[in-house]
C-alpha cells in the first residue's frame, strides 16, 4: 500500500525530499524579527541623525551646540516645546528670550515660567550669575521645578502651586535652597538659598491648566552684607551705635524700609524698635558683638522683628560688628517667608560664660 505525503501529494519516500526545504524556510520566516548587529547600528545611526536635526534648530550660538549632550539637545528642545505650547506664535510670551542681557542684569534675580504641573517651561539666561549653572546645565538636574529645589520642601510647594492656580493672580512666595554648580558649592559652603516669588497667569479664557502659567522672580536669599552676586542695594540700609545700642546715626533709605526720618531715630535706643519676643535674641547678638564673645560672623547676625512707623511690624537681617566704640549694623528688609527659613536654620546667639 502506497502512503502518500499530505503536503507534497507524492510518495512517501519521496517526502523526505520535502521536510529539508520545509526545515530550510522556517528560519526565514522569523529573520525579519530578529535583530542584528546591523541592524541595530542603522537605528542608532537614525536616532543619531534625528538629534543632530534637532539640535541644529535650537536657537543657540554653534559652539553651545556642539557642547550639547543628547540628554542636554533633549532636554532644550522639551523646553522649547512646552513654551510653544503655553506662548503660540502669536502670543508673545511676557517673559521670553526677547529680554536682552542689558535688561536681565538689572534684576535682582532670575525669571523662571512654570506649567501647570511645575514644569519648567522658561528659564533666563542670567541664572547662571545666581547658580552658577547654565540654563543647560540646570535642566540636566530634571524638567520640573521639583528637581532643582531642595527634596524638603517639595510637599510645601506643591501646595502653594496649587493654591495659586485655584485664584489666577494671587501671588505666592517660597524659600529653598536651590541646586548649584559644584565651583559655588565650594566656594560658598552649600547650595544657593532662594525666594520664588511669582503667580498663575490666564493666558486666555475661560483659564485652564492648560492655558495657565506660573510667572515667578527668583531672588537669592542673601547670606552676609558682602554677598552682592545677585543682591540689590536697595534693600539695604545701615545704623550706628553706642554700645548701648542707642542710635547715633542711620542712612537716610531707612524712611523707605521703616518709615522713620532720620531724625526721629538719633537718640532713640534700638530696642524701643524692636518685638517683644525678640528681645532676647537681639540681646544675645548685642552682648556676642559688644564683647567680642561671638566665635565667627555668625555671632553677629540674627533675624528680628522691628515696628515700622505705621505700627506694623517688619522683619529684617542684621549683620553687626564692634567697630571701636561704636556698633555698626547692616539691616536688610525680609519677607516673611525668607524670615521663617533663615530663623529655622539659624541657631540663637548665645551669651559669654
Amino acid at each position: 500500500m502506497t502512503i502518500f505525503c499530505s503536503h507534497c501529494h507524492r510518495p512517501l519516500q519521496a517526502e523526505m525530499s520535502c521536510l529539508p526545504r520545509r526545515a530550510k524556510q522556517a528560519p526565514s520566516a522569523s529573520r525579519p524579527f530578529r535583530s542584528t548587529k546591523s541592524a541595530s547600528k542603522a537605528r542608532r545611526d537614525q536616532i543619531n541623525a534625528e538629534l543632530q536635526a534637532l539640535r541644529s534648530l535650537l536657537p543657540i550660538s554653534a559652539e553651545e551646540k556642539e557642547r550639547l549632550s543628547y540628554l542636554h539637545t533633549m532636554a532644550l528642545v522639551c523646553l522649547r516645546l512646552r513654551g510653544a505650547q503655553l506662548f503660540p506664535p502669536g502670543l508673545a510670551p511676557p517673559a521670553g528670550p526677547a529680554l536682552g542681557t542689558e535688561l536681565l542684569s538689572l534684576l535682582p534675580g532670575f525669571l523662571l515660567v512654570l506649567s501647570a504641573d511645575g514644569k519648567l517651561v522658561y528659564i533666563s539666561e542670567n541664572v547662571a550669575q545666581v547658580l552658577g549653572l547654565s540654563v543647560v546645565e540646570l535642566l540636566a538636574q530634571g524638567d520640573t521645578v521639583f528637581d532643582i529645589l531642595d527634596g524638603r520642601v517639595g510637599e510645601d510647594v506643591h501646595k502653594k502651586l496649587l493654591l495659586a492656580q485655584e485664584e489666577p493672580g494671587r501671588e505666592v512666595t517660597f524659600v529653598s535652597e536651590m541646586r548649584t554648580s559644584k565651583a559655588f558649592r565650594l566656594q560658598h559652603g552649600g547650595n544657593r538659598v532662594v525666594a520664588v516669588c511669582g503667580r498663575f497667569v490666564a493666558l486666555c479664557w475661560p483659564p485652564s491648566p492648560s492655558t495657565t502659567a506660573f510667572l515667578a522672580l527668583c531672588t537669592p536669599v542673601v547670606q552676609s552684607p558682602t554677598d552682592g552676586e545677585a543682591a540689590s542695594q536697595d534693600d539695604i540700609f545701615q545704623s550706628m551705635h553706642l554700645l548701648d545700642m542707642t542710635f547715633i546715626d542711620v542712612t537716610e533709605s531707612v524712611t523707605y524700609h521703616l518709615g522713620y526720618h532720620r531724625e526721629e531715630l538719633v537718640g532713640q535706643s534700638w530696642y524701643s524698635l524692636l518685638h517683644p519676643e525678640d528681645a532676647d535674641l537681639a540681646a544675645a547678638q548685642h552682648r556676642a558683638v559688644a564683647l567680642g564673645a561671638g566665635a565667627g560672623p555668625a555671632a553677629g547676625t540674627a533675624v528680628l522683628r522691628v515696628l515700622l512707623k505705621d505700627r506694623a511690624w517688619t522683619w529684617l537681617r542684621v549683620w553687626a560688628r564692634r567697630d571701636g566704640g561704636c556698633i555698626t549694623c547692616t539691616c536688610r528688609c525680609l519677607r516673611e517667608e525668607e524670615a521663617a527659613h533663615l530663623r529655622a536654620r539659624q541657631p540663637r546667639a548665645a551669651a559669654p560664660p
